[in-house]
């Protein structure tokens, strides 16, 4: 079946300028435009719409879906089978989070108590959930699943004032590596301190350290574009820096 800008845009509950913005994007193109300049979708179109919505669902910006979908090695299939795993974990997250919420009121009511460490357990679910969004399948594949496993669980077993210790920890991180980075020598004594930083901040989820470990994920921060984007918002080549006083750090080479 063959739709409409209008028919597609009333099908799927979007706008039609969104479609046209798509197109315009060239995120989704339609089939063909009509002799009477019409854009016309095809099945394929609906589809495609269909795993953008998806995307967007979970909070995905507009570039990085764009990246995912036309990607040689796209699977729309396998798509699917993500966004219902992670949909599924969404759910699990909001059911967690109206749980605390009943739970705090039953308590400020007086028909229950509740211990610090609850009343933040669906905001450390909903950590992990976005970080299971963003990285979860990279990271699994790398690492196994019992290692992930075990550094969520660490996190969901944080006492608030552990949390906090965890957090003030990566605030000392971010400032020493941003002037670290500033100075320009990974094998300086600030840098390795950031390196250092950064081994405490990680065996804080991990439990077990190894420095082949640590040097993978620093690789990853330079490998993985959403990891570079994320250390080089503020200070781009943060993410190589990173990486470089890592691997000094740990004293693995570049090429193992």
């Amino acid at each position: 079946m063959e739709y409409t800008v209008q028919k597609l845009g009333r099908l799927a509950g979007i706008s039609t300028r969104t479609l046209r913005y798509y197109d315009e994007i060239d995120l989704l193109k339609p089939l063909r435009v009509n002799t009477s300049g019409y854009r016309i979708y095809g099945q394929a179109e609906v589809d495609l719409l269909q795993q953008i919505l998806f995307y967007r669902e979970l909070g995905l910006p507009l570039e990085e879906i764009k990246s995912i979908v036309t990607s040689p090695s796209f699977d729309g299939r396998q798509a699917l089978q993500t966004h219902h795993k992670q949909l599924l974990a969404k759910r699990k997250q909001l059911d967690l989070l109206i749980h605390t919420v009943e739970h705090t009121i039953a308590q400020q009511e007086g028909r229950m108590t509740m211990t610090d460490q609850q009343k933040f357990e669906g905001f450390k679910q909903e950590m992990i959930a976005e970080n299971e969004r963003k990285y979860g399948e990279e990271i699994r594949a790398k690492y196994g699943e019992k290692r992930v496993d075990r550094a969520n669980l660490a996190l969901l077993n944080m006492t608030p004032e552990q949390h906090e210790a965890h957090e003030r920890l990566n605030a000392e991180l971010n400032e020493t590596l941003a002037q670290a980075v500033a100075a320009g020598d990974p094998a300086s004594e600030l840098a390795q301190r950031a390196a250092d930083l950064h081994r405490q901040w990680l065996s804080g989820y991990w439990g077990q350290y190894t420095k082949e470990a640590h040097a993978g994920v620093a690789r990853m921060y330079v490998e993985d574009e959403r990891f570079t984007a994320y250390y080089d918002k503020d200070q781009p080549g943060t993410a190589q820096f990173l990486r470089d006083a890592i691997l000094i750090y740990t004293g693995v080479t570049d090429n193992a």
